[in-house]
């Protein structure tokens, strides 16, 4: 059997999609479609991907069984400097919670709150 990467995919829990939405689309210039639930109990909007490459894909989901908020799974976004999406946060709807810092050999992080209230991370290696 071939070794699988930990994550295969992640759901970021909203209450309201088209602010979440737009907060995404904004900070990291992401693109997002719409993705049918099977079981008609979600509102889902996917990060678009490639499943053929290294990392995660995702989506936005509207759910009654689960609400967002800090307190839950961490989620970080691989971005090229992420400087770029903290100088976005702000403007988009969400906060700094910690700005840019070092990793040591890993890199940089900043932390930010979404428009949901989740706490999410942005890493980078410059």
């Amino acid at each position: 059997m071939t070794q699988m990467n930990a994550v295969g995919w992640f759901d970021i829990y909203v209450s309201e999609m088209e602010r979440a939405e737009g907060f995404y689309k904004t900070v990291l210039r992401a693109e997002m479609e719409d993705m049918k639930d099977p079981t008609g109990e979600t509102e889902m909007k996917s990060f678009v991907a490639d499943m053929g490459v290294y990392g995660a894909a995702g989506a936005l989901v509207k759910a009654p069984y689960a609400k967002p908020g800090p307190g839950g799974a961490q989620i970080y976004f691989s971005v090229e400097d992420c400087a770029t999406q903290q100088a976005r946060i702000e403007a988009a709807g969400g906060q700094i919670i910690r700005p840019k810092f070092s990793i040591g050999e890993y890199g940089y992080v900043t932390l930010a709150q979404d428009t949901e209230g989740n706490l999410i991370g942005f890493n980078s290696l410059k």
